[in-house]
């Protein structure tokens, strides 16, 4: 009878169990669909957040950016304003994004600083603290902070006009935060050139005015105000000097005192979309004199530009539209640059989706005279408050190939690397970045050609465009010395090298599978000495 009972509930049950089970292996295999529909873009980005997100270098939450804009230091704080898609991880209708920071290190991203208007996107430019309140915009004894940007009618340009691009103004009374347009924008009108953008002001003392630097094609023009609102054409530079391969953009123009003298010079930066040294974006400089009106190029630095074709302040393939922050304080006195950490020849593809673009590390620049007038470029010295963990060694010898150093004692990708080599001369070597699925970046110094170089041919991700990982980047030693110094700065996804105290640059961006843990210094039969290398991890 038991038997029975036990049989019959057996029937029950399995009158139910065809059915539970059937809806539970279809409830599993679609939520195994699900998952991989729409919790897979979750596990790629935290992926994408966890190789490729810059530890130390600013990068948008999310999105699109590209030029850096309005620069200037206040009341403690610099503020970085940059070229700002917040649609989407392609280039766009242009915004100003906003951060701020205390030590041009750690950034705090702001709320979007201006929105396109009936005169089209906000496209690059400037801003000033109008200290002595030149424009009339302050009140109530308040300096405000006018910003000069252009305004890119892309109606016009889709209707192939010419007269596309005028700049107008906006000015601030919360140092930045929020601004209010100017109601008579623009300010200054287009002259029938296509491209005619990127206005970058200064307060020329020695003439008590403003001078306003603006792109032209393959030209630069230069404007003076007394007021930042009415604006007089002084005069135009370029025709014949410098590279011409690509439209002129983002220039600046400023003076700089020649180190170890009581000289001043004017440094005239300007960027060129394309006909880099190696390849797409660049930016070159050039070095003379400003008398209020003209810019003129030094003699003699002109005589060796036209030999050389050496005057880029960087030579890598990932520093484009660089310009310098205004009003900081006499009391600092640097020169401080900083530029967008791409190129225009890849810039929309690089394999990153939720945001896509990064700045380089802020740096300062300085101008010497040895050979002939040059920019040496170096981080700024805040960086080195973030060194934490350190590791130092001298009198390394190197035959062949020797580790330098590997993950287990130094995190590499947030590090800088200090190299000194005291006797180079007709020495090559290459510095290799490996990881374990053996990809890896190549970089270091070619004596017969005098020059250093990056290859990224190697180093993980490079298909996703044909002029990333196609060639090496080559750049000149400009020195002389027997002695090499060399410090680099490693991020995720970034190679900043200053070579010979910053005389020459090169900055790289680069996408492995998984991150680089080993650093070798190779050599084809030659015995190298490496004076000392200090290696220093670096805080987030």
């Amino acid at each position: 009878m038991q038997t029975q009972k036990i049989k019959s509930m057996l029937l029950q049950i399995g009158k139910y169990a065809l059915p539970i089970i059937v809806f539970c292996v279809v409830t599993a295999c679609k939520n195994k669909n699900t998952y991989s529909e729409s919790d897979q873009k979750i596990a790629d980005e935290s992926t994408e957040e966890e190789l490729y997100r810059p530890n130390f270098h600013f990068t948008p939450k999310e999105n699109w950016i590209n030029d850096p804009n309005g620069m200037f230091f206040y009341n403690g704080y610099y503020h970085l304003y940059f070229q700002y898609h917040p649609e989407g991880n392609k280039w766009g209708p242009m915004h100003w994004g906003h951060a701020i920071s205390t030590d041009m290190i750690t950034w705090r991203e702001q709320p979007i600083a201006l929105y396109p208007d009936e005169l089209g996107y906000i496209f690059s430019g400037s801003a000033v603290v109008d200290v002595n309140n030149t424009s009339g915009f302050g009140k109530e004894g308040q300096s405000p902070v006018v910003a000069i940007y252009t305004s890119h009618d892309p109606q016009k340009a889709k209707n192939e006009r010419i007269d596309v691009e005028t700049q107008s103004i906006a000015y601030s009374f919360d140092e930045g935060l929020t601004w209010n347009k100017y109601e008579v924008n623009p300010v200054i009108e287009n002259p029938n050139l296509r491209d005619f953008r990127d206005p970058k002001v200064i307060w020329d003392v020695d003439n008590n005015q403003w001078v306003l630097t603006l792109a032209a094609g393959q030209k630069t023009m230069f404007y003076t105000s007394n007021n930042l609102k009415e604006w007089n054409l002084a005069s135009e530079f370029g025709d014949g000097l410098g590279n011409h391969e690509g439209v002129w953009e983002c220039p600046d123009l400023f003076p700089m005192q020649v180190e170890d003298s009581d000289e001043i010079k004017w440094v005239h930066i300007v960027s060129i979309g394309s006909g880099g040294p190696n390849g797409g974006s660049a930016t070159q400089y050039f070095v003379g004199d400003f008398d209020g009106q003209n810019f003129i190029v030094d003699p003699e630095f002109a005589m060796a530009m036209n030999k050389e074709h050496d005057f880029w302040v960087d030579f890598g393939k990932d520093n484009y539209a660089g310009v310098t922050w205004s009003n900081i304080p006499d009391s600092d006195g640097r020169r401080l640059f900083i530029s967008w950490m791409s190129n225009w020849q890849y810039a929309n593809e690089v394999p990153t989706e939720k945001w896509r673009g990064s700045m380089t590390i802020a740096r300062e620049l300085k101008l010497t005279k040895e050979d002939t007038y040059r920019l040496k470029v170096l981080p700024v010295r805040e960086a080195q408050n973030y060194r934490t963990v350190k590791f130092k060694d001298e009198s390394v010898h190197v035959a062949n190939s020797t580790k330098l150093i590997d993950s287990k004692k130094i995190d590499l990708t947030k590090s800088e690397v200090n190299l000194e080599i005291s006797d180079v001369n007709g020495k090559s070597f290459s510095l290799i970045l490996r990881n374990n699925k053996n990809e890896k970046l190549l970089f270091g110094y070619d004596a017969s050609k005098k020059a250093f170089y990056i290859d990224r041919g190697q180093s993980g991700k490079v298909g996703f465009s044909e002029d990333f990982g196609d060639k090496t980047s080559w750049a000149p030693r400009i020195s002389e010395e027997e002695k090499l110094t060399l410090k680099i700065l490693l991020d995720k996804t970034s190679i900043e090298l200053f070579f010979d105290e910053g005389r020459t640059v090169m900055t790289e961006i680069f996408f492995p599978s998984e991150p680089f843990n080993s650093l070798t210094i190779e050599t084809e039969n030659q015995d190298l000495m490496l004076d000392s290398i200090e290696i220093h991890e670096l805080k987030n």
